[in-house]
């Protein structure tokens, strides 16, 4: 229910308190939840924690759940499971009882934790059966410590074992929901030999992923079924996360999911991109249709090497929670046990009490209602799991390419699911962006015709539908009839050595460039048939050194560089090269100036939001329960690419014009972290306003 400012002054008291209590009680427990804590519990723990000092530290920051370890390897109470190892140091304790008692008497809300990917020699020599096997049959030890063997979900341990351990602690304590971490796994489909695995199709094709993911929801209901044997409301749940790659069906398991637990806590070793967690929020986005999701942010040393018990940089973590909050996740602080039970290196307590509670003071701003983003940029689940790009590439450049060149145009988007396509599911997007998604079936062809028919516009790149759903080549584009274009020959890899591409006439997706006859092209390219007054031609590739060769045999064709035409009040672009990943592998501003115009020319001259001013941001637009929520984030920093932010480098004035729905006003604009009201222009369907600097992140909360 909605109350504006006019029915609480008009209604009377009991009507208003009946109304909100109506409006609270409707929404179930777990979409309430603002933020989230959790103690990853060490074995030595019981015999060091002080229990109190443990739940007084998580009640204030104000979280409304805490995920407290009934075991992951060892059992943290005293169970009668067999194989379910007690912990050295667990001696008669009943620890897990104890830091739930303690957790309740604070108001928080328990989710049992648990871990069913590894166990004991024990547990193998008494059930063979439950583990994974190689290809030589031998049992798989875990990696880091051979003292650990991998367990297989296809078989009884996770039918069996796991429901045991879950139904002894609905026996035993008052719990909210069951956890499993480590399952299903993330970023990679599990390769196993077992007995049971060898009746299923090879590991690592869609046959195999269609079983997969036949077990991941048959086990997630298992699961919920026996939570719910507690009580209605509670409700399983278990690791995601991975982002594009998720090794789950995403929409499958989003319809049955209550809560989407994104496992992406921090920056690797490798040269990974500041915007990692703001991409998982997205992919959560365009899923979980306002269910709940948080991500873990781990305050400890993520990467390679690892120092599980020691802190990472505040400023990455802090960058993690903000993108955490601005892309629509709930913040989960994550920290390790150790010594004296909360971590020998006290400097991650304080930096998430000091966050957590500064975004409790503003929780009604962070209560999203919809994204008012017109661009939506099509995730292919399919194609990041499965699709074999050129030799030299990887999948996830084609991504990190447009998300680079969406930052840098400032644009406002979403991600859109490929498996909700639907004309419901579009209708608010003016333009579609589909980098390389080369798996389309036949239906999400027809859909996406659908929508260039009913006005919508596109870009597509490279091999986006070659492939059906099954990942089997076509002939000929799925797409080809919507785009105009026709195959014409095999992928065209140059080996570094890319194709230029030909201005041939004016277009404002050539805007900027002046005084070239030609721009670069891409490292890979399908040659397509030729097309009526082409924007940009190829020229194919010729060697860079000896200098004295590097020039054109051939300086003119008749092949397209691009396709750009107009159909009805729809707009259609396609690059038959790999120019986003080129742009991201090559850093060529020229590329990202024609993917940019490119994008900005389909998406149509009325975006709802711009931000003008210096620097690279990525910016959020919600409808909040409060009016509306501009986020900008400030990726302007030395270390956006690689490693650990060291430090914050401000950025000055950013400028926002931004659309009003038909009948909305905004009365004040409050900017967030620097606690002041700023002045604004306009309130009826439109606004601008100016936020003067941004450190690492702002909020602009407008009222409505």
């Amino acid at each position: 229910m909605d109350l504006n400012r006019r029915d609480f002054i008009v209604a009377p008291a009991a009507t208003l308190a009946g109304a909100l209590f109506a409006a609270e009680t409707a929404v179930p427990w777990q979409r309430k939840i603002r933020r989230v804590g959790q103690t990853n519990m060490t074995e030595h723990d019981p015999a060091v924690l002080d229990v109190e000092q443990w739940a007084d530290y998580w009640a204030s920051l104000k979280v409304d759940a805490v995920l407290v370890s009934v075991t992951g390897i060892l059992a943290f109470y005293q169970t009668k499971v067999p194989y379910h190892r007690k912990g050295k140091f667990l001696g008669d304790r009943d620890f897990f009882g104890e830091c739930c008692a303690a957790a309740k008497k604070r108001g928080l809300h328990v989710i049992a934790r648990m871990s069913p990917d590894l166990n004991w020699e024990d547990a193998v020599a008494a059930h063979p059966e439950w583990f994974q096997r190689d290809a030589q049959s031998n049992v798989v030890h875990h990696t880091e410590d051979p003292r650990l063997f991998r367990t297989c979900m296809f078989t009884t341990y996770m039918t069996d074992y796991m429901p045991a351990i879950m139904k002894e602690i609905n026996s035993l304590y008052d719990v909210d929901g069951l956890f499993t971490n480590a399952w299903p796994p993330l970023g990679a489909l599990p390769v196993c030999h077992c007995r049971q695995c060898k009746d299923l199709p090879p590991a690592g094709g869609i046959a195999y992923w269609d079983k997969f993911n036949e077990r991941a929801i048959y086990l997630w209901k298992l699961y919920d079924s026996i939570a719910k044997e507690k009580r209605p409301a509670n409700f399983y749940f278990a690791n995601l996360g991975g982002g594009v790659r998720s090794t789950v069906d995403l929409v499958k398991l989003g319809q049955i999911c209550e809560w989407f637990q994104c496992d992406n806590q921090g920056r690797g070793g490798d040269d990974t991109p500041i915007w990692g967690c703001a991409l998982q929020g997205r992919v959560c986005n365009a899923v979980q249709e306002g269910k709940m999701a948080t991500n873990v942010t781990a305050a400890w040393s993520t990467g390679t090497p690892r120092w599980r018990n020691v802190y990472k940089s505040r400023q990455e973590e802090q960058m993690w929670f903000d993108e955490t909050l601005a892309s629509g996740m709930a913040p989960y602080h994550h920290i390790i046990g150790g010594e004296n039970g909360m971590g020998e290196d006290r400097r991650w307590l304080e930096p998430a009490q000091t966050y957590f509670n500064w975004m409790a003071r503003h929780d009604a701003h962070f209560i999203n209602k919809r994204s008012i983003a017109s661009l939506g940029v099509v995730m292919g689940q399919r194609t990041h799991l499965f699709y074999r790009p050129p030799r030299g590439a990887l999948m996830r450049e084609y991504l990190d390419g447009l998300y680079y060149a969406l930052l840098e145009g400032r644009f406002l988007f979403d991600f859109v699911h490929e498996d909700k396509l639907a004309p419901q599911d579009l209708a608010r997007y003016s333009a579609l962006l589909l980098p390389n998604i080369a798996l389309l079936s036949d239906r999400q062809c027809l859909q996406l015709r659908d929508y260039v028919n009913s006005g919508g516009s596109l870009l597509a790149t490279f091999e986006t539908s070659l492939y059906n759903e099954r990942n089997e080549r076509r002939p000929d584009f799925g797409l080809a009839g919507v785009l105009g274009i026709r195959k014409a020959g095999e992928i065209v890899a140059t080996n570094g050595n890319a194709y230029l591409a030909r201005l041939e006439r004016p277009h404002e997706i050539l805007d900027g460039f002046s005084n070239t006859h030609w721009i670069p092209g891409a490292e890979n390219h399908v040659p397509i048939a030729p097309v009526d007054s082409p924007v940009l031609s190829v020229v194919p590739g010729f060697v860079a050194y000896p200098p004295e060769l590097s020039y054109p045999l051939q300086p003119r064709t008749s092949e397209p560089a691009v396709v750009v035409r107009r159909q009805g009040a729809s707009r259609l672009v396609y690059f038959p090269g790999d120019i986003e990943r080129t742009m991201w592998k090559s850093g060529h501003t020229d590329l990202a100036r024609l993917l940019q115009n490119s994008i900005r020319w389909v998406a149509g001259a009325h975006p709802p939001m711009t931000i003008e001013g210096e620097g690279v941001i990525e910016a959020f637009a919600w409808e909040t329960s409060a009016g509306f929520a501009v986020h900008l984030l400030n990726y302007t920093n030395p270390a956006m690419h690689r490693g650990w932010l060291r430090d914050f480098y401000p950025i000055g004035p950013q400028k926002v014009r931004m659309a009003l729905p038909e009948g909305r006003r905004v009365t004040r604009i409050e900017l967030l972290r620097a606690g002041a009201d700023i002045a604004f222009s306009g309130g009826f369907g439109s606004i601008e306003f100016t936020i003067p600097t941004v450190l690492d992140y702002e909020v602009a909360a407008l009222y409505s």
